[in-house]
């Protein structure tokens, strides 16, 4: 039961990522004037290294391939994100954002420490 839990987790945790980052390559233009009205740097770059973070990264995760390693890089993505964007904490939405992040985080970082279980290439691997 618990290697179907932690697929699930995993389905769980990247549908977001995986939609964000096919959205995101829907419109890059759009991001990245988003992104430089945040004040991030070389956003016509930026959203390019952005989405193919979250769908690398993602793809690890789902196929359990590397899935330590890409939990780990999708976690930092839900720290380093919110701490550029999520600031404002006068808006509920904003710091609702904030946390949400975090959290996920948090089971991006668990999944790091389980790993994939036994329905992933990870464990074919070895």
């Amino acid at each position: 039961m618990n290697d179907l839990t932690l697929l699930v987790s995993r389905i769980f945790l990247v549908a977001l990522f995986l939609a964000s980052g096919l959205g995101m390559m829907a419109a890059p233009s759009g991001v990245a004037g988003y992104m430089g009205s945040m004040g991030v740097p070389m956003p016509g770059i930026s959203v390019w290294i952005v989405i193919l973070w979250k769908l690398i990264a993602s793809i690890m995760v789902l196929i359990g391939f590397r899935t330590r390693l890409g939990a780990l890089a999708l976690a930092l993505f839900c720290v380093v994100a919110p701490l550029l964007a999520h600031l404002n904490f006068a808006d509920q939405n904003e710091m609702t954002q904030f946390f949400k992040d975090f959290a996920i985080a948090g089971g991006f970082l668990a999944l790091s420490v389980a790993g994939a279980g036994a329905y992933s290439l990870d464990a074919r691997r070895s």
